[in-house]
């Protein structure tokens, strides 16, 4: 049996106007044909995905084609997903024979020119592959599921956490494909679309109604002839015309109970709708004032800065609070490339004067101010830790201390300091600090060790939490919480 196997993806941000190019892709390793497996065995969902032909036992030969994944920003340009089509369409055409397509994506990418990257890739690999091969969709269950995305896939499998294990949806993606190629199963999907979307806030599924809605689609998973439930809640920052929230149910050949749990799944997510619109977040002045009064350290979250949900890094909100209050001593990263070159051509020990922040996304003001440069250099990072990349290069990379902050500036976002792999390269403890700004509102859990407490800042941008206030254009209207509304479909 020979399976082929793509990992292409990136989660858009459409308020984010900076376009994401090739080159936020080749930040962590553009990958193709056999360096696919040399690169990625035991990492994310190539790693995953692996793992899942040896634990079959079954005679598979892995056809590598290619490994493309940028952290999340703005759109794609025009040019850049050109190059990522012409990569897996290169990579399928000599891949010879095949009998089954692993598409690891995001689901949650848009283009300059096209909102559904995920569903245009999917069409190029029918174009080369045909309609009859098995292709198996694993994407991030923060993915915008698209009519075209369902109609051209034959299995769509989510993530089943957050934080999300990006390995265990490819060894899912693994087992359901090669069950699919062997012909014990014959999946049929049903699916709903929901005129729902939440702040991120509600989004770790170990708690709340996200723990529930997930713990149902696992009890689901367990009835016969059930293969997948997966609960789609979409990332809140794409206003496109097919955005919203989703729930897909693969069954193995029938349609009317895929159809009739879907329907249920999605009863159940609406009649929720309001606890996922509860906020913990606080203004920033008093998120700072409670860091202040808390055990240290703690974590003073980002919200609307989130570079895991496709936010610049470049926000100075909570950076000219901290520096406004003084008295905490914080740690906080910014991506800025003009300043990040600055002070990587000044040096170690120079005294700077610099404007940072402000720099990517447009929402935010700079800030003027005199720093000291601890470390700067060209930083190629590897975080290790299970971590799905293995390689991360933030560009030109700087350690300057001001006042109470150490501010770490990076040319690129990378991990933008939410990975403890970033401060341990420069030999920063954490724990040496009373606050660690993290810039994203859910992504916590490499901190968890070392922290004592999570507090959330309603800070604005393009990931924040009040996304009614957000410009929305495109959506389709009414959708709840942005109109008042009572059915979801």
């Amino acid at each position: 049996m020979r399976i082929a196997v793509a990992y292409i993806g990136q989660e858009s941000n459409t308020f984010n106007p900076a376009p994401s190019t090739i080159d936020n892709f080749a930040a962590f390793g553009i990958y193709r044909g056999q360096e696919v497996l040399t690169k990625l065995a035991g990492v994310g969902p190539i790693g995953g995905f692996l793992e899942g032909v040896q634990e079959s036992g079954r005679d598979v030969e892995v056809v590598p084609l290619v490994r493309a994944r940028a952290v999340a920003g703005g759109r794609l340009t025009a040019e850049t997903l050109h190059t990522l089509t012409d990569e897996l369409r290169s990579q399928l055409r000599g891949a010879g024979e095949l009998d089954g397509l692993a598409l690891l994506l995001h689901g949650a990418c848009a283009a300059s020119g096209d909102d559904d990257v995920e569903g245009h890739l999917l069409t190029v690999a029918r174009s080369i592959v045909g309609s009859d091969l098995p292709i198996v969709v694993g994407l991030d269950h923060h993915a915008n599921i698209t009519s075209r995305l369902v109609d051209l896939s034959t299995a769509i499998i989510g993530h089943r956490t957050q934080p999300h294990d990006p390995f265990d949806t490819g060894r899912l993606s693994a087992a359901l494909l090669l069950r699919v190629a062997a012909g014990e199963v014959a999946p049929t999907i049903g699916w709903r679309k929901l005129r729902l979307l939440s702040h991120q806030e509600q989004y770790l599924t170990s708690t709340g109604p996200m723990k529930e809605w997930f713990d149902r689609a696992r009890h689901l998973e367990g009835l016969p002839g059930v293969l997948s439930v997966s609960p789609f809640p979409m990332q809140p920052w794409l206003d496109l015309e097919e955005a919203g929230w989703a729930i897909v149910v693969v069954t193995d050949g029938d349609q009317p109970l895929a159809e009739t749990l879907a329907e249920e799944m999605a009863d159940r997510a609406w009649s929720q709708r309001e606890r996922f619109q509860v906020t913990t977040s606080v203004p920033p002045a008093e998120a700072v004032q409670l860091a202040l009064a808390s055990p240290t350290p703690v974590i003073l979250s980002d919200t609307g800065d989130s570079v895991f949900g496709g936010a610049g890094g470049d926000s100075t909100v909570l950076l000219s609070e901290l520096l406004r209050v003084g008295g905490l001593r914080a740690l906080v990263p910014m991506v800025d490339p003009h300043a990040a070159r600055t002070l990587l051509a000044a040096g170690a020990g120079a005294q700077v004067e610099v404007r940072v922040g402000g720099a990517v996304s447009g929402w935010f003001e700079p800030l003027e101010l005199t720093v000291k440069v601890r470390s700067a250099e060209e930083l190629i990072l590897n975080p290790g830790g299970g971590y799905q990349d293995e390689h991360v290069d933030m560009g030109a990379t700087a350690v300057v201390d001001t006042g109470n902050v150490t501010l770490v500036v990076s040319e690129r976002p990378g991990v933008a300091g939410n990975h403890p792999a970033l401060y341990g390269h420069f030999g920063i403890n954490p724990q040496d600090y009373q606050a660690l700004v993290l810039k994203t509102a859910s992504n916590f859990q490499w901190f968890e060790h070392v922290t004592t407490a999570v507090i959330r800042a309603d800070t604005p941008g393009p990931t924040q939490t009040d996304i009614s206030a957000l410009p929305w254009e495109r959506v389709p209207r009414p959708i709840y919480p942005v109109d008042s509304t009572d059915d979801w479909r």
